[in-house]
């Protein structure tokens, strides 16, 4: 269990992509992270893109980024809304500030735009969808399933889901 007591923060709202959310929670379980569902709400139940719910435990207002060691924001339509949130892009923003991981696939570039977290010049990617919104937030676009650039992890699209969580549990676990 490559990330035994390791505290991550997953961000989750209405219209999450099923997979990538699923699929990132289960592996980061897989290897003994405790994982926190955290969203604008406690107790929230939301629905994915492809029908599947689930639960807020915490509300984005009521953490910190002191409590986790990484936070991961799935993509689907969530991203969207979550970055319309002061206590969401606070959150993220901390985490990364930090110098903790901060996983990003398919649409989460978005939070990490509203944020503030792309530093200029870094590479990013994520679907097609947000290439230009990344460019003009001063990324250079790089059309790969997932790497590492500084403390981001990011991910291009569910198709990537495998090579995401892979380099995502590999940064996590090199962290300090």
């Amino acid at each position: 269990m490559r990330l035994k007591n390791k505290r991550i923060a997953v961000l989750l709202d209405e219209g999450f992509e099923d997979l990538e959310f699923w699929v990132t929670v289960m592996r980061l379980q897989e290897e003994g992270a405790k994982v926190s569902l955290v969203g604008t709400e406690a107790n929230k139940t939301v629905r994915g893109k492809n029908a599947l719910t689930a639960t807020t435990q915490l509300a984005a207002a009521a953490v910190s980024a002191d409590d986790y060691d990484a936070l991961v924001v799935p993509g689907g339509w969530a991203p969207d809304k979550l970055r319309r949130y002061d206590a969401v892009k606070a959150l993220v923003r901390g985490v990364s500030r930090q110098g903790k991981v901060v996983g990003l696939i398919c649409h989460a570039g978005l939070v990490a735009i509203s944020a503030g977290i792309i530093p200029a010049g870094s590479r990013a990617t994520g679907s097609l969808g947000i290439k230009d919104d990344l460019v003009n937030a001063g990324a250079v676009w790089v059309d790969e399933p997932a790497f590492r650039e500084g403390n981001l992890v990011w991910g291009r699209v569910v198709a990537d889901i495998p090579d995401f969580c892979r380099e995502l549990v590999a940064a996590i676990e090199a962290q300090a």
